[in-house]
C-alpha cells in the first residue's frame, strides 16, 4: 500500500472509534449517572527528506488518544424514595468493591441491606466519611434520613455521612466495566462542600439525538472515505495501463 492508502486507513480507524463511542453512548442513554464520553484523536505528522514536492515531505496521520467525559450534569429524576440521592455538582459516591478497594459511582439508588448497611442497587456498600460501611441498627431501618450534606441520620441520631469525593483532573477517572469507576488523585468533599438533593437520582447526560446526528455524521464521513479510496485505486490502475502501453 502507499502513503495514501494509510491515511485513508487511518482515518477510516478514528472513524470506527467514534462510532464506537457514539453508539456506546446511545446505549446507555437510560444509565443512571452515565457521563456521555468523546473521543479524542492527535495528529501524529511523519516527515521524509525526499519527496516529489515539498508539500508531499509530511504526512498527516490520524491516532486514538482515548476519550474524555462530559462532566456536565444530567437532570434530576424523582423516584419517591427518601433514600435516593443526587450529586448537586462534581464528585462521586464511594463504594465498596468485592475485592475490599473503593470505587466511585453518581448513580444514587440506595438501599439498606439486611446488615443494615447502606448498599448500592447492585448490592455494593456505600462507605461513609470515616472510609467504612454506614450500618443503621435493625431497630431503626424505617427511620433513616439523609441530609443534603449527606448526613444519615435514624430517631436516634447520626449513624454516618456519605463519603464524595472529587477528581481535580477527570482524566484520572475511567470505567471499570461495572457501572463503576475507578480513579486516583481524588479528594474528599467536606460536610460543608457535600451537595445532595434527595428523593431522585442523576440522568444520563447524553442527548440522543445529538448521538444519532454524530452517527449520520460518522457515517457521511466513511463513505467520503471509500470514495476516496475507489478514487484512488482508479487512478492507480489507469497509471498502470499507461506505462505498460509504453514502447
Amino acid at each position: 500500500m502507499d502513503v495514501s492508502t494509510y491515511v485513508l486507513l487511518s482515518h477510516e480507524q478514528a472513524l470506527r472509534r467514534r462510532l464506537d463511542v457514539t453508539a456506546n453512548n446511545m446505549a446507555n442513554s437510560n444509565t443512571v449517572g452515565f457521563k456521555r464520553e468523546q473521543p479524542l484523536f492527535h495528529e501524529y505528522v511523519e516527515q521524509t527528506k525526499e519527496a516529489p514536492v515539498e508539500d508531499a515531505k509530511k504526512t498527516s496521520y490520524v491516532l486514538d488518544y482515548g476519550a474524555v467525559h462530559d462532566t456536565s450534569q444530567g437532570a434530576f429524576q424523582a423516584t419517591g424514595n427518601p433514600l435516593d440521592v443526587m450529586i448537586d455538582g462534581p464528585g462521586y459516591l464511594n463504594v465498596e468493591t468485592a475485592e475490599g478497594g473503593v470505587a466511585y459511582t453518581r448513580a444514587g439508588f440506595i438501599k439498606i441491606l439486611e446488615t443494615g448497611e447502606l448498599a448500592t442497587s447492585g448490592g455494593q456498600r456505600i462507605l461513609g466519611a470515616n472510609g467504612r460501611p454506614i450500618v443503621v441498627p435493625a431497630d431503626q431501618k424505617a427511620t433513616v434520613t439523609i441530609a443534603s450534606d449527606g448526613t444519615v441520620m435514624t430517631r436516634t441520631g447520626e449513624v454516618g455521612r456519605i463519603a464524595v469525593t472529587s477528581f481535580a483532573d477527570e482524566n484520572m477517572v475511567s470505567p471499570r466495566g461495572d457501572g463503576m469507576m475507578t480513579g486516583t488523585g481524588g479528594t474528599a468533599l467536606t460536610q460543608v462542600q457535600t451537595r445532595l438533593r434527595i428523593g431522585g437520582i442523576e440522568a444520563s447526560n447524553v442527548q440522543p439525538i445529538v448521538e444519532t446526528t454524530a452517527m449520520v455524521e460518522i457515517l457521511r464521513s466513511y463513505q467520503t472515505s471509500q470514495r476516496m479510496s475507489e478514487s484512488l485505486s482508479e487512478m492507480r490502475k489507469s497509471a498502470i495501463g499507461r506505462l505498460g502501453r509504453i514502447n
